[in-house]
């Protein structure tokens, strides 16, 4: 099976945030309330980034761009819509392409929203994380339940329809009643897309060099059940793995990922994927990241081996399981003839797999599509061990 070149979108990242939360392990630094960012040599260093990046993917469709972090929103609205210009003068758009912003609730960008809006993103994702102030104060964040509410109420007045709410469970002293307060409270607000995960301790965090107290197990099993029940009630079907959205408002940026799409990274520390076709017409997988620190990034502007830090093509016996990873998120799955085809392994070969992830009712027994059971999305890593050789 030739395969045609996947959908491309683009990741930017904005390495800044006002203070570092324990929980969190993504390329983020703290930099204070009020300081100062150096928002003019980023700009020139990202338009920079891409312009470098453009002739991998020169012609090639853009179907979204998210902005994440870090806080994306400590950025003006000048800052994005210049970015956005230039984007959208170097490549193709699709006609509704999905533009997401992630902003915090406890930052001063509440006024910028309709600036944001102006700017070209069509689509923001507030990290509220939970409304309770107790839960709040043990995550280290810096916004409250009352002005989280008060956020997604400004997002609305600026013209966001397309709204995502970020919630955490398994929280600190988390009770299976408090989790569902914070559901119950986020669907008071009619978000059309809710991303709802639960705290894990990721190594190099202050959670996990000093854990706090986190729910026992059967209360985590108790909130998942319950709170899954009630986003289902309430009309927001969940699409993947954490992530729950109305009829037709699942985040497509997101889908690209899960479906193997391509995509560019941007930015401090961002990852790209990207597709290259061989001369029998067959693809590979590279993968592509940036210089981490932000410091170190703004430098290489002036160096001439750029802004990649690393890159790699994925070896053929790698595609299996990064195409299973991905794909096995989507509570639809994926038609099977995609697995085969990006695997580069017999039907026969795949089917062996697939028999031992059957047999732990992990996998639906269905010939045309790699779906997970319910049993096998919770215990997702189980699934994809299986389906090693």
């Amino acid at each position: 099976m030739s395969l045609p070149l996947p959908p491309l979108s683009l990741y930017l990242h904005v390495p800044w945030c006002v203070r570092k939360c324990p929980y969190c392990d993504f390329n983020s630094h703290g930099v204070g309330s009020g300081a100062s960012l150096p928002e003019e040599a980023y700009l020139a260093a990202l338009l920079a980034d891409l312009e470098a990046e453009l002739p991998l993917v020169a012609g090639r469709e853009l179907v979204s761009v998210f902005i994440g972090g870090g806080t994306p929103s400590l950025m003006s609205a000048d800052f994005y819509r210049r970015f956005l210009v230039r984007l959208g003068e170097a490549l193709p758009w699709a006609a509704e392409i999905e533009i997401t912003l992630e902003a915090n609730p406890g930052t001063f960008e509440q006024a910028r929203f309709a600036a944001y809006r102006e700017a070209g993103i069509n689509r923001l994702s507030l990290g509220v994380q939970s409304f309770q102030d107790a839960q709040l104060q043990a995550l280290g964040r810096i916004h409250g339940g009352r002005e989280a509410e008060r956020a997604v109420s400004e997002a609305r007045s600026a013209g966001f329809d397309n709204l995502n709410i970020d919630l955490m469970h398994g929280l600190p002293e988390q009770s299976p009643a408090l989790a569902l307060d914070d559901i119950d409270r986020a669907l008071a607000l009619s978000p059309t897309h809710l991303s709802w995960y639960q705290l894990t301790l990721e190594p190099n965090t202050e959670f996990h060099s000093r854990p706090p107290v986190l729910p026992e197990e059967e209360a985590l099993w108790a909130i998942q059940d319950a709170g899954h029940e009630r986003l289902e009630a309430a009309g927001l079907g969940r699409y993947e793995v954490s992530a729950y959205a109305r009829p037709g408002r699942q985040a497509r940026h997101n889908l690209n990922y899960w479906r193997f799409g391509d995509y560019l990274g941007i930015g401090a520390g961002a990852h790209g994927k990207l597709s290259h076709r061989g001369p029998e017409g067959g693809l590979s997988i590279e993968r592509r990241w940036k210089s981490r620190q932000p410091e170190a990034y703004l430098r290489r502007r002036e160096d001439p081996r750029g802004f990649v830090a690393g890159h790699r093509r994925l070896d053929a016996d790698e595609l299996p399981l990064e195409f299973a990873m991905n794909a096995l998120r989507l509570t639809e799955g994926v038609p099977m003839a995609l697995w085969e085809a990006h695997s580069g392994l017999s039907r026969a070969t795949l089917e062996a797999r697939l028999v031992r992830a059957r047999n732990l009712g992990l996998l639906v027994e269905d010939d045309a599509r790699l779906q997970a059971t319910p049993q096998g999305l919770l215990f997702l890593n189980e699934l994809l061990a299986s389906l090693e050789e």
